[in-house]
């Protein structure tokens, strides 16, 4: 069993298929493609994030908190079987800052885990912390799987500096029937066709050509959250279906 630790900025751009194009080529003057990206393509990320029955974790988050946490089950393939790789990550933003920590199991002892509190049999330390930690935000959160999440993503790192990440996330793909990892790719398209969202992650400051080149084309920062967008877009769907019903 692995675990990783992640800890640096995170900051977010939605751009146009055209604003692409244009910062694409300076990019790659500073960066190179991840080793997931075979033959220069695009890999496929799949996530389940499990919340309580009112949604009080999305809620809490969408609130701009000082410190906020979610967690989620991951995948970098279409799992075959319960003895398929995958990841349960709780990530969590104190202050701007944002800490990921995962570890790797297979899909039948996430389930165990997260479904019936079976822990993963495990001697390494750092593994057990982790799991830990994610034990205690279930003893805490009476969580199940509240949404689907699976994105296209392309992703890049400095030449220079291999912490220095930008990915891109298209066809990102919601739903909230059917809610496993196992089952497949369906759902809605949450951004629509002619758009990606750009995720820039750094240990401290932006590099200043990285600085200039949005600003010259016009890609400003948002605020945005594939979990937090499913959960908006799917309650004004909600609201908007009361509405019909009781007009009818």
């Amino acid at each position: 069993m692995a675990i990783t630790t992640f800890q640096r900025y995170e900051k977010k751009f939605l751009l146009s298929d055209s604003q692409y194009k244009s910062i694409h080529p300076t990019l790659m003057k500073y960066l190179c493609l991840d080793a997931n990206c075979k033959d220069g393509l695009g890999y496929s990320i799949y996530n389940v994030y499990y919340d309580t029955d009112n949604s009080s974790i999305i809620r809490h988050s969408l609130s701009k908190p000082y410190y906020k946490e979610k967690l989620r089950l991951r995948s970098y393939s279409l799992p075959k079987s319960l003895n398929s790789r995958v990841f349960l990550e709780l990530k969590k933003k104190i202050g701007g800052i944002v800490n990921k920590r995962r570890a790797v199991l297979s899909l039948g002892e996430a389930y165990n885990f997260l479904n019936n509190g079976i822990r993963p049999l495990d001697s390494d330390y750092m593994n057990t912390q982790v799991l830990n930690e994610i034990a205690f935000f279930l003893e805490y959160h009476n969580v199940k799987p509240a949404a689907y999440i699976s994105y296209d993503r392309t992703a890049l790192f400095g030449k220079e500096d291999s912490d220095f990440r930008i990915t891109f996330d298209r066809n990102i793909i919601t739903r909230r029937e059917d809610i496993s990892i196992e089952k497949g790719r369906f759902g809605e398209d949450l951004l629509g066709p002619g758009k990606c969202l750009m995720e820039v992650k750094v240990a401290s400051a932006f590099p200043v050509w990285l600085a200039k080149l949005l600003s010259e084309n016009q890609v400003y920062k948002t605020s945005f959250s594939k979990y937090g967008r499913e959960y908006t877009h799917n309650l004004l769907s909600n609201q908007a279906t009361n509405r019909l019903n009781i007009a009818v």
